[in-house]
């Protein structure tokens, strides 16, 4: 598959996360963690991977690695997604 870079733009999280899964980013470790607090229980962890869940309540967290250096880019794709 061929990686556009930076140039692709995600509007809905679970197209975050396939495109992670699909590149082979998703169990791969961010280069720093990001503390995010889950949209759905409130739950504050740290995110180590590209694709991360909440501990509490299983949301499933992503982000690409062009975006992964602030939290504010990393999306919800649903629980146990």
């Amino acid at each position: 598959m061929e990686h556009k870079g930076c140039v692709e733009i995600f509007d809905d999280g679970k197209k975050v996360v396939d495109k992670i899964r699909e590149m082979g980013y998703a169990t791969q470790s961010m280069p720093a963690p990001l503390n995010i607090k889950c949209e759905e229980c409130g739950e504050t962890f740290e995110m180590n991977y590209f694709e991360d869940k909440c501990p509490k309540c299983g949301m499933v967290y992503g982000v690409t690695p062009c975006h992964a250096f602030d939290a504010k880019n990393v999306m919800p794709a649903g629980i146990d997604y």
